[in-house]
């Protein structure tokens, strides 16, 4: 098995040994590569600015998470182009089908960047190119390699010259136009050879050698040489993949947590609503979800309340549901033995029961939001977890709202070993979960837009003063609004949380999505209309962040579906593809 992560930032502890991994592929694979430009790559990642280009590190993993190979791909804003710096597998390991699946993601990124194509450069299959044949023979392999996907060399041009008369197998540059564009302009093709040659090879090519290899490009459109090797170039077009569709995970065992009593609103049919109307968008490409081992939940919840949900659970009989109803006080409480009884130490509300499937209905829907997470990590931009129960009101060691594991918090805790993540939570409740378990940390940002809770549940927390205390003061934002807020009042708070994204530059964000806000929800008291969450969806979407959103509140089943559907066509809509 062979999976794909997308490296934004080098220097975060998670990324350390993966970025030393790839390094020491560089030396084993390029030996003749300075050490100083090995080193130079962790800078290029993170000073694009001085670079004049944006770097994206990719590494392939095995099922063990070792690097078995790698790729590094710049691209070039200002002329919108990619040039793919090295692509190489691990020589200790087998290389079957790394350097096409690396190959494939590197085109796909290109794609979703609007890049004119991937420049990169290729040693020659010409004899007359290269003093010590040798080469030769691997040089046609690489070539053939590329030309299956429609890449071939630029002819007609000095490029491939030596910059001194001690070199040695000048490179070709090669052009894959990503099955979009099949020729160069003439005045496009000067620009972005004198780029490449000024930007990445500075230090090397004296000016004169880089004026005579642009003076050399005459043909209009720039010439690329026939193919060589295939008849056919069957991988040329790039089909539409994840990045240009929202990956939908559902929770399918969210129907078997089904409480029945009158009056009990968080009802399977919810999820049912919501997707009859999102698969008629055509936005939505759902995913298998894969397991994930109990630690990853016990980063986040304490060990005690883990045990317990799961014990009390299995004891309980088919269709009966214990409901809290004894609440201790926290300074001085011990857990009560009776599990029925303990129900009320773990808890902070009376509707919120426990039965038979509500650990496996919970349970499955961690499963769910941790298998977006990897999709997003593997540099796929919005995945969405239909699942309920919902879980942003539970707490480290609380549970409550018809929460029992709060999935955005443990999605934002797996994303951190990776790279600071904003939540912003948009249900109509204040957010109390991921308030508690953040609130001593600044590498997650928490910020929650919700009735006041002078009015709305959970009553006790959402409060504006409440920042953040020790290292994550500053790191909690609360926006409670009145009990009749109009959309403006709502929309003028949405931007100030969303100018707080952008100050704190997160690698990810994770949304709580409530459409609680709805008129005429049972739970909620504003008014908000299909066209409010059409444009709610578009202002999030201009903040073009790596996206998980998680499903929470929204118990109207009549606009339920119609009221996603606005919110995510606005969001997607967002990302210009």
């Amino acid at each position: 098995m062979l999976r794909i992560r997308k490296i934004l930032n080098p220097n975060l502890e998670s990324n350390l040994l993966q970025v030393a991994k790839v390094k020491d592929i560089i030396k084993k694979q390029f030996p003749d590569l300075s050490d100083k430009k090995i080193e130079a790559v962790e800078q290029q990642m993170v000073d694009p600015v001085n670079y004049k280009y944006q770097t994206t590190l990719f590494v392939a993993l095995d099922i063990s998470e070792n690097v078995i190979g790698f790729a590094i791909l710049l691209y070039m804003s200002d002329l919108k182009f990619c040039f793919l710096d090295y692509i190489a597998s691990s020589p200790t390991k087998s290389s079957s089908g790394v350097g096409s699946a690396l190959y494939d993601r590197i085109r796909e990124e290109a794609l979703a960047l609007k890049a004119f194509g991937v420049f990169f450069e290729c040693l020659p299959d010409d004899p007359a190119l290269c003093r010590n044949t040798e080469f030769i023979s691997q040089n046609q392999k690489r070539l053939a390699f590329y030309e299956k996907f429609g890449a071939r060399p630029i002819a007609n041009t000095l490029y491939e010259t030596n910059v001194y008369p001690t070199d040695d197998c000048p490179p070709y540059l090669v052009f894959d136009g990503l099955g979009i564009n099949q020729t160069i302009p003439r005045n496009l093709a000067k620009k972005i050879i004198k780029a490449i040659l000024t930007r990445k090879y500075a230090d090397y090519c004296p000016t004169e050698y880089i004026d005579k290899v642009i003076n050399s490009i005459k043909d209009n459109p720039v010439i690329l040489r026939n193919p060589i090797y295939s008849k056919s170039t069957k991988k040329t077009t790039i089909t539409p993949t994840h990045n240009h569709k929202i990956l939908l995970v559902i929770n399918d065992k969210h129907n078997i947590h089904h409480i029945k009593e009158k009056g009990y609103v968080e009802s399977p049919v919810r999820i049912s609503s919501i997707k009859k109307e999102l698969d008629k968008t055509g936005l939505f490409e759902p995913i298998q979800v894969k397991h994930y081992p109990d630690k990853l939940i016990l980063d986040v919840h304490d060990k005690g309340y883990f045990t317990y949900f799961k014990k009390v659970c299995e004891n309980l009989p088919k269709g009966k549901s214990v409901y809290p109803y004894v609440f201790p006080l926290r300074n001085v409480a011990k857990a009560p033995k009776e599990l029925s009884v303990r129900a009320g130490y773990y808890c902070f509300d009376t509707f919120t029961p426990l039965n038979q499937n509500a650990f496996l209905a919970a349970r499955n829907g961690v499963d769910c939001a941790l298998t977006a997470a990897d999709k997003i990590l593997e540099g796929k931009n919005i995945a969405y977890v239909l699942t309920r129960p919902p879980g942003h009101h539970v707490e480290k060691a609380m549970f409550g709202g018809f929460s029992y594991f709060n999935n955005c918090a443990i999605v934002a805790n797996y994303l951190s070993k990776v790279g600071n993540v904003a939540i912003l939570d948009i249900d109509f409740h204040h957010g109390n979960g991921q308030q508690q378990i953040f609130y001593e940390r600044n590498d997650v940002l928490t910020i929650s837009i919700h009735g006041h809770p002078s009015f709305a549940y959970p009553y006790f927390s959402g409060f504006s003063d409440e920042k953040g205390i020790n290292k994550g003061l500053e790191y909690n934002h609360n926006f409670p609004l009145p009990e009749n807020a109009s959309y403006d009042t709502y929309k003028k708070s949405l931007k100030k949380a969303l100018s707080l994204i952008k100050n704190f530059k997160p690698s990810f964000l994770v949304i709580a999505l409530g459409l609680d806000t709805a008129k005429g929800d049972p739970t909620g008291t504003w008014s908000f209309t299909f066209e409010n969450f059409n444009n709610t969806g578009k202002i999030i979407g201009e903040l073009k962040l790596p996206t998980i959103i998680i499903q929470e509140g929204g118990y109207k089943n009549q606009s339920l579906g119609i009221n996603a559907k606005a919110f995510f066509t606005g969001f997607h809509s967002k990302f210009n593809y």
